[in-house]
């Protein structure tokens, strides 16, 4: 139990960062991954992790083809 709780909070800022839904999810996993042991770097991926922001919702690339939330206009298509 208290590996699971120390492996919890080992990778906290990626957690963090999963659950705010990033960006730069991956890249913050892997300086957890590789650097956190350093103190220092668990202490940048949790600053990153915590001023990261959300992936945009709002950008039309992120909705599947052909699907646009409710109240929404599509955007326009791209001109050649």
């Amino acid at each position: 139990m208290a590996g699971l709780i120390g492996v919890g909070l080992y990778f906290l800022p990626t957690l963090i960062a999963v659950a705010r839904q990033t960006h730069n999810t991956v890249g913050i996993f892997m300086l957890n991954l590789f650097l956190g042991w350093t103190g220092i770097g668990w202490i940048i991926a949790l600053i990153i992790a915590l001023c990261s922001s959300p992936w945009p919702r709002h950008c039309y690339y992120y909705y599947p083809a052909g699907y646009y939330p409710p109240n929404q206009i599509p955007p326009p298509p791209p001109r050649w």
